[in-house]
């Protein structure tokens, strides 16, 4: 596995040099290292790695959505205000409708299962969009109108709604019953959530006040009791992820102080995480997949991503956002890779029929999306957006 780990850093570096060279996202030279190291191409990666990759692309998660809330201040978020909520599922269920009224007509599927893979393409990629809005928030593109925290809040809460749609899917699949329980627990997982997180963050602010401990001790506490959140959510109704980002902005607005040097940790931390992020995504990728899917595959995402659009144009009508600055939106709101990379296999492994279909999708809207989204977002911010001095 050493070997392997040192492989992922050493390649990863490279990458990231040579892409930025050519202006080309970081992330795509990942994505392409895994691709050719994984299983399906050279498959020189250890396979004890490969078994943790899950863990690895959680605790990356959780690393982002940390750096997410260390960002966000509460007086942005009040900012942004309906539009957040809306851009929390409704891009999200558009993108679902568009993939079953589309794929009815092109692919061989039933309606549940293009309610299955539709909810698994559905999802935007955090590992893609956060530490792109963390970077526009802090060179002050948008941030006046909230355009980078909107898409920051909205995204975060999105792959809660849509992971939970897709057990409620999947589960009417194996079973033909719905589990209407399951979708009432949305709203509720989410709202506790951000009041488990926002007790922590209190509690932890009150510690930090009372023990005077260097930022590297703040940091392996705020750490572990992320991961703790995230292990948690397994077991009681809420949303880790949602406790994780409600922690963060709670120290975000009661210790400014203290989260200002976390969130430099965070971010050195993150320039790691990020390598292997998005390696072990390409790893999971099987190419040939990709080359066998249909011209239809093509045009279904294409087409459920033109009804996301949609689903975010109405999001955006009660803002005050300009012609470019909604186009900004649409953009930002695009690329796909973790959830897809995390959930698009379970069809095929649990042995529903559409299975090889749904991993096949899956895959496409990554190979997609991602790349296209993460160039656009890098090199059309400063030409959508204001520079707010």
């Amino acid at each position: 596995m050493l070997f392997s780990l040192a492989l992922i850093l050493i390649l990863g570096v490279i990458a990231s040099y040579l892409f930025k060279k050519i202006n080309m996202p970081s992330l795509i030279g990942y994505i392409f290292i895994g691709i050719i190291l994984g299983p399906y191409c050279l498959n020189v990666l250890d396979s004890s790695l490969l078994d943790i990759s899950s863990t690895l692309r959680n605790i990356a998660l959780v690393i982002i959505l940390t750096r997410a809330g260390l960002t966000l201040k509460i007086t942005d978020l009040k900012k942004i205000g309906i539009s957040a909520f809306l851009m929390s599922f409704v891009p999200a269920l558009m993108e679902i409708m568009g993939f079953v009224l589309i794929s009815r007509l092109l692919l061989d599927i039933n309606i549940n299962e293009a309610l299955i893979i539709g909810s698994i393409i559905a999802a935007v990629s955090p590992a893609v969009i956060v530490p792109r809005m963390i970077d526009l928030i802090n060179n002050n593109y948008g941030t006046l109108k909230g355009i980078p925290q909107l898409i920051l809040a909205g995204s975060s809460v999105d792959d809660v709604v849509v992971l939970v749609l897709f057990t409620s899917f999947l589960s009417l699949e194996n079973a033909n019953s719905f589990d209407i329980l399951a979708l009432i627990q949305i709203p509720l997982s989410i709202i506790l959530g951000i009041i488990i997180g926002c007790i922590i963050g209190f509690i932890i602010d009150k510690i930090f006040r009372m023990i005077n401990v260097n930022t590297i001790s703040q940091l392996l506490v705020v750490l572990s009791i992320s991961f703790i959140l995230k292990y948690a959510e397994d077991y009681f109704v809420f949303s880790g992820l949602i406790a994780i980002m409600a922690l963060s902005i709670t120290l975000k607005y009661l210790n400014t102080a203290i989260t200002d040097k976390l969130q430099s940790n965070y971010n050195n931390l993150w320039s790691v995480f990020e390598i292997f992020l998005f390696v072990l995504v390409g790893a999971m990728v099987n190419i040939s997949y990709a080359f066998k899917a249909g011209i239809n595959v093509i045009f279904v995402i294409i087409g459920s991503l033109l009804f996301r659009m949609i689903g975010v144009f109405i999001c955006l009508l009660t803002t005050k956002f300009n012609r470019k600055e909604k186009i900004f939106c649409f953009i930002a709101y695009m690329p796909k890779a973790t959830v897809q990379a995390a959930i698009g296999a379970i069809p095929l492994s649990i042995g529903l029929s559409c299975g090889d279909l749904a991993l096949t999708i899956a895959v496409c809207s990554i190979l997609l999306s991602a790349p296209v989204g993460a160039y656009l977002i890098d090199h059309l911010y400063d030409k959508l957006l204001t520079h707010d001095i």
